[in-house]
């Protein structure tokens, strides 16, 4: 008997999707997303299973099945419609994260309308505001105009758009920037130790820096331990979500789990990892390669974008004739052009190179990391978005793509500053030298600038280190925004002493707008009375009482000339003999030679 049980609760053990879709067998959890400064729950996600005991409980293996039986919208519906079910059940108030498709989200439309689709959530009671609508499978996105179209028109009516795992090789900048979602979701894969592993810390930097751009509220996913969610806080990342915050429920979650919560309150802050140098010797264009087979430019439109519509994962593909590359079509810009009314008709029969770049990046495999660095600040930025041509010896080897090349340079070039000043975040004295040495191997002309603040000490000792640091801090901005980053070395010797590599034809100028700006900015830090009095009574070196004026800065600049200088010292000297005209100089600049 006992044996016939088993046989007959396997047989009864849902086994497809279309029988889970047709028992209604979904159930929905919520994972609690969390506010990092103060531990507010601000929202969930919700997070579907499938029927317990079952081959499908968990959600890849529910999708999977789905892919296999052609239902994956029909299950993105339902549960999409679980999750507003069960949400509306617990009378929450809080934001919901649903995970949809680009398809769904279109089809969602299409066949509801926009008015159906809101009439939906009110029957629900749901408010469109309080949902957020997670973009998932990012390289799936086949119709991206029409996606944008879609998502301005549901943010008119109040709902939100996310991005999910952002950076688990799928995502896409470009989706980024033309969708402006209001929330990113970092993938896991950053968080997870990222208290250890400072080439992780400098990602989410970076990627904050890209939302602040954009405008976009980032998500931490994945944070796991007390150590991840420490980082992440101390890093400014403003949500979080994992199972160290809390755990997927039936029951949405109405507060973080009380570890997390005292790690959140906790005045503790992170130790962070400093980056280990690397010399960036051996990296190549051949590192970035991927095998992609090449096609012919005769080959129709139409054949190119069946091959397309054939594999989801194919971004691009190369034009060869006689083994040499004639051109480059991207995926997004093909199917972008190709669902353009009548396109089809026009071009499909018409060969492809018509829609191809003709002039597409060519590389070799043997270019290495200064030339790519050179390309990835080049004004031509297509590359990006198309990718790139990699060759060998001028024929065809692969493809490379731009995310590639972004991601290898910075990580290159973030490992090569591991002295960076712990106040601006400038590279110090060894990168200086690194970049002046290159600068003197190159055999070109730049200019060696040095930086000084005239009667800093006084200043620091009047006002606090606190208020020292602010305007060292204003240096190291005034000296950013006035330089060009394709071509200029900003760098912090220590104290109040800056150095500038410039490459810029317009150096001189920038060098007056550099001390012009800066003497501007620091007199706010000033207060009234010492503005009135231009300046303030401390102790000299001495330890005697005197009136200083309000701190200026001072630039020595020092032309070097082709095989002027063989060391790098040497150029600092000069540059620092320079600093010393220019303190000396009503001007507060003084150019060697001059």
């Amino acid at each position: 008997m006992a044996a016939l049980r088993r046989s007959l609760d396997e047989a009864l053990r849902t086994q497809s999707v279309a029988q889970v879709l047709t028992r209604h067998a979904l159930q929905a959890h919520y994972q609690p997303i969390v506010r990092l400064k103060d531990g507010m729950v601000m929202g969930h996600e919700s997070l579907i299973r499938g029927p317990a005991d079952s081959p499908l409980r968990a959600p890849d293996a529910l999708f999977r099945a789905a892919r296999a039986e052609g239902l994956t919208l029909r299950l993105e519906q339902a549960c999409l419609n679980e999750g507003l079910r069960s949400w509306t059940s617990h009378g929450q108030d809080r934001r919901l994260f649903v995970n949809l498709s680009a398809d769904s989200v279109v089809k969602l439309v299409e066949s509801l309308t926009l008015t159906g689709v809101i009439q939906a959530l009110d029957a629900f009671g749901v408010a469109p505001s309080a949902l957020v609508i997670e973009i998932t499978e990012h390289e799936h996105v086949a119709d991206l105009p029409r996606l944008i179209e879609v998502a301005s028109a549901l943010r008119a009516r109040g709902l939100r758009f996310a991005l999910d795992d952002f950076g688990d090789g799928r995502s896409s900048l470009r989706l980024w920037a033309e969708l402006l979602p209001e929330i990113v979701k970092i993938d896991k894969y950053f968080i997870r130790g990222v208290n250890s592993e400072a080439v992780k810390i400098q990602t989410l930097k970076g990627l904050a820096r890209f939302a602040e751009t954009f405008g976009t509220t980032l998500v931490a996913e994945g944070i796991e331990t007390e150590a991840e969610l420490r980082t992440v806080r101390d890093l400014g990342i403003e949500l979080g979500q994992g199972y160290f915050l809390g755990l997927p429920d039936p029951l949405p979650a109405t507060a973080v789990l009380a570890p997390a919560g005292e790690v959140i309150a906790s005045a503790e802050i992170a130790v962070l990892p400093e980056m280990t140098r690397a010399a960036g010797a051996g990296i190549t264009v051949e590192r970035l390669v991927n095998i992609v087979a090449p096609i012919r430019p005769e080959l129709s439109v139409d054949e190119v974008a069946k091959a397309f519509a054939d594999s989801a994962e194919l971004r691009g593909v190369a034009l060869v004739e006689n083994g040499r590359p004639v051109g480059l079509l991207n995926r997004q810009s093909f199917v972008d052009r190709y669902a353009k009314p009548y396109a089809k008709e026009l071009y499909g029969r018409k060969p492809c190179i018509i829609f191809a770049n003709t002039t597409p990046l060519l590389l070799d495999k043997h270019t290495g990391l200064d030339a790519l660095t050179a390309v990835l600040t080049s004004s031509d930025q297509r590359y990006l978005a198309d990718g790139f041509i990699v060759t060998e010896g001028g024929r065809y080897l692969g493809l490379g793509f731009g995310d590639q090349l972004v991601r290898v340079v910075t990580e290159a070039r973030i490992e090569a500053a591991r002295h960076a000043n712990p106040l601006t975040f400038l590279p110090g004295n060894i990168p200086i030298t690194e970049h002046i040495e290159r600068l003197l191997e190159s055999g070109g002309a730049f200019v060696a600038c040095y930086g000084d603040l005239n009667d800093f000490k006084p200043y620091n000792d009047h006002y606090g280190y606190w208020r020292g640091d602010e305007m060292i801090r204003l240096v190291a901005r005034t000296l950013v925004s006035h330089c060009d980053p394709r071509r200029d070395f900003v760098g912090h010797v220590g104290g109040d002493d800056f150095v500038v590599l410039f490459q810029s034809d317009d150096w001189l100028d920038r060098c007056e707008r550099i001390v012009a700006t800066f003497n501007e900015g620091a007199r706010l830090l000033f207060d009234a009375e010492a503005l009135a009095r231009g300046g303030i009574e401390a102790e000299d070196r001495h330890g005697v009482m005197r009136f200083f004026k309000c701190t200026t800065l001072s630039v020595g600049a020092v032309p070097v000339r082709p095989g002027q200088f063989s060391r790098p010292e040497q150029v600092a000297s000069a540059a620092a003999a320079a600093k010393h005209k220019a303190k000396l100089s009503s001007l507060g600049l003084a150019i060697e030679g001059a």
